[in-house]
């Protein structure tokens, strides 16, 4: 998704390789009907190595940039005590993508279903060697999506030349003091909507706040 809004070759092609991933399973239900669709699956493999080859470059060059950038920021979230990897899953590569679609062609049509192709891709978030997702701490996932969202803001202004409006739902109380600190400091001149249960000291002290909307029994008032 931010790839999309930074990059419009990026998403054209990403739009039309989904278009082709669509039709292609569509034709795939159809063959055991129609057999003769096979003409037309030939077509729309052309199309669809055409445009995600182009998606699974972009992606790794984007995620290389991020990677280096969110290494460092979530080094130093973390203390300097967990250090991060952010790595781009290819379900295929770019030079290999047209041999294994024809070498899966017998069970997508099987599976009446694409099973080769980058809108099967991901990405993994390894810190000390492990891979959150599947074995990280609460406090560590939550970590690094804030290493991601921040490093985002950085690659942003890097493209564009723009800070975006930062999202910020109740952070603050699950983060220890030290990663509190490193988050505000980190958003001091990013214009950021914060929630949070209760503005304490040490919010009203280290951020300029323009508005503040208090909800108390389902009723909103504004203070300036």
């Amino acid at each position: 998704m931010e790839l999309c809004q930074l990059d419009k070759i990026y998403l054209h092609h990403l739009s039309n390789y989904n278009r082709v991933v669509l039709q292609r399973n569509r034709i795939l239900k159809e063959m055991a009907f129609r057999p003769d669709y096979q003409d037309v699956l030939d077509v729309l493999d052309v199309q669809m190595i055409k445009y995600g080859t182009q998606v699974i470059v972009r992606r790794r060059h984007f995620i290389e940039e991020l990677s280096q950038i969110m290494e460092r920021i979530h080094n130093q979230l973390a203390g300097g005590q967990e250090q991060m990897a952010l790595e781009y899953e290819a379900d295929t590569d770019e030079t290999s993508f047209a041999e294994q679609l024809k070498r899966n062609m017998e069970r997508d049509l099987k599976q009446k279903t694409t099973t080769t192709g980058p809108h099967r891709d991901d990405l993994s978030f390894v810190v000390n060697g492990i891979d959150i997702r599947k074995y990280g701490s609460q406090g560590q996932q939550r970590t690094a999506a804030l290493s991601l969202k921040l490093s985002e803001i950085e690659l942003v202004k890097k493209m564009i030349h723009d800070t975006p409006v930062l999202l910020l739902d109740d952070v603050l109380s699950e983060l220890d003091s030290s990663r509190q600190n490193y988050l505000l400091n980190s958003i001091q001149n990013v214009q950021t909507m914060l929630t949070c249960t209760g503005l304490d000291e040490l919010i009203e002290h280290r951020f300029s706040i323009h508005k503040v909307y208090r909800v108390a029994d389902g009723n909103v008032s504004v203070e300036n």
